[in-house]
């Protein structure tokens, strides 16, 4: 069977080298006479495999050693009640961004822990449907705030901070950061966050495994009497083994970071995301009013590109027959609606290119 053009937003396209490689390993991982599914995760191994993932993840994101790396399961939306139950403190609150519908589901779980502020314009954002990030001077930053949270990048609307107007908490506040959807997707500078999370399903790997890495002094303040799975410190102190973790996801994880490292590392990865997302955007400028992004230019994702048509019927038109010509996952989220194309770091530049034609091709059709 033919390869399709996956666009889907998660569980998203793996590299095609990856997915080669665990099916020549799947019966007989490394001559240990079972797949990767029935190692223990206490054989030398799986510890091979969890150590040399880690290691990698440290290399391509600069992570110092006073940071724990952390492979976790629950997805992100079990990171928003975990970080919360850890970190916010009895006595105070913590700060939230509002970007989208993810940064919106994170200040829910955390609210069921404690105290949270919502800030950076938040009901003018969401009157707008999300379609930018807020501006530093819109942002009301607590100096005495547990931590400060953000979502680097919003799947359902399109839009992501840019790496260089990532917002800076006040000194001594931690900086946490949900890079679930953009992780990987360009060179990271890992020590200004405290905390980073990220499920693997976008970049990283499959789905069942969720990164997480966090500096090593945050630790200090996890409560006692947690639920052992919700703790990060009885995380770390197993280097994610105190349970069964999700073996299968984890060797998948390491299959892809090689081949991160293999094409030239984070930056070829940031080259290759830019010009994908360029070419794209390119297609819906160019249009005439045709395509229109729901994202302000400023605020452009990279990762999931949101548009509109001009009627429903149109949109309904472009994903049914984009789906027949095997562009498949293009019809956007029922919130925003329209279309969102994702564009992760496994998906190859000649669906990017199939797909601009395409819309050309439906806009001389339809326009």
């Amino acid at each position: 069977m033919e390869r399709v053009h996956n666009f889907n937003a998660g569980p998203a396209a793996l590299p095609l080298p990856v997915l080669e490689q665990a099916r020549d390993e799947m019966l007989n991982y490394r001559g240990s006479g079972m797949s990767v599914m029935e190692l223990s995760h206490r054989s030398a191994h799986f510890e091979g495999i969890i150590r040399q993932a880690e290691a990698d993840l440290r290399s391509l994101l600069g992570i110092p050693d006073h940071y724990s790396v952390l492979f976790l399961q629950g997805g992100a939306s079990l990171q928003f009640a975990m970080l919360a139950r850890n970190f916010i403190p009895s006595e105070g609150s913590a700060d939230y961004i509002l970007t989208g519908a993810w940064a919106k589901a994170a200040v829910r779980e955390a609210e069921k822990r404690g105290r949270v502020r919502v800030i950076g314009a938040a009901d003018a954002l969401e009157r707008d449907n999300f379609n930018h990030v807020p501006s530093p001077a819109e942002l009301d930053l607590d100096p005495k705030a547990g931590y400060l949270h953000f979502t680097s990048n919003e799947t359902i609307h399109g839009v992501e901070w840019a790496a260089d107007a990532e917002p800076e908490p006040p000194a001594g506040v931690p900086l946490i950061c949900d890079a679930s959807s953009n992780i990987a997707s360009r060179p990271l500078h890992a020590a200004k966050y405290a905390m980073i999370y990220a499920g693997a399903q976008k970049n990283l790997g499959p789905a069942g495994v969720t990164l997480v890495v966090l500096r090593n002094d945050l630790l200090e303040r996890v409560p006692s009497r947690l639920p052992v799975v919700l703790d990060y410190k009885a995380m770390a102190e197993n280097k994610s083994l105190y349970n069964t973790p999700p073996c299968f996801s984890i060797y998948m994880v390491g299959l892809v970071l090689k081949w991160v490292k293999d094409i030239g590392g984070l930056e070829e990865v940031a080259r290759r995301n830019a010009t994908k997302a360029t070419k794209v955007y390119k297609a819906i400028d160019d249009s005439g009013g045709f395509y229109r992004g729901h994202a302000r230019p400023d605020s452009r994702s990279r990762m999931n590109v949101t548009f509109r048509l001009p009627s429903e019927d149109l949109e309904k038109k472009f994903a049914r027959e984009s789906d027949a010509q095997g562009l498949v996952g293009l019809k956007g989220h029922r919130s925003v609606g329209g279309l969102r194309a994702s564009l992760y770091n496994a998906l190859p530049m000649e669906s990017v290119e199939v797909l601009v034609q395409f819309m050309g091709e439906f806009l001389r059709k339809n326009g």
